[in-house]
């Protein structure tokens, strides 16, 4: 073999290195085409979707935390109203039950002084009553001593037409015999 001849082959195994270079980048370019730029836009669409539904999860979850402060604040206002309505309640309940109690006491007051009156009209009646009986007494003992039966007599006979009179009076007139 000649020096020509080397150099020839030399030139065509370096041109053939060049095509089967060029074919490959072509074949490269064919598959990244073909296979992976789908491949990418498919996991790219994946991811878009993705971040598409947790924004929307990270939407409704601010719409729930929003509307949750709203209730607890509701709530909240919903507690210091029954709280206000159960002081005033109880106020209206206070008032009320003092208001029984002083009328009760007043009741009790006014029922002892009615009851203190009628016991001194019963001791008072009582003390007459012994008065009486022991003056009787008093009266019996000594008349025993100084008034004889035909006093006796007299003044028992005075002491029925004089009680028959005032019947008489009462009664609207009786008559005397």
């Amino acid at each position: 073999m000649t020096d020509a001849q080397a150099l020839q082959f030399e030139e065509i195994a370096k041109w053939s290195q060049v095509v089967c270079a060029i074919a490959f980048l072509v074949f490269l370019i064919w598959a990244v085409r073909k296979y992976l730029i789908p491949a990418v836009n498919a996991a790219t669409a994946a991811k878009n979707a993705e971040l598409a539904a947790a924004e929307k999860h990270r939407e409704a979850v601010k719409a729930a935390v929003v509307q949750a402060r709203a209730q607890v604040e509701g709530a909240d206002r919903d507690a210091l109203a029954i709280a206000a309505r159960a002081k005033d309640d109880a106020a209206r309940e206070r008032d009320h039950i003092l208001s029984e109690a002083a009328s009760d006491g007043e009741r009790t007051v006014r029922n002892a002084q009615g009851e203190l009156g009628r016991a001194r009209l019963a001791a008072a009646a009582d003390l007459r009553a012994e008065f009486i009986d022991r003056a009787l007494a008093l009266a019996r003992k000594e008349a025993s001593t100084k008034i004889d039966d035909v006093v006796n007599l007299r003044l028992v006979n005075g002491t029925v037409d004089s009680l028959a009179g005032s019947v008489g009076v009462r009664s609207g007139g009786a008559q005397h015999g």
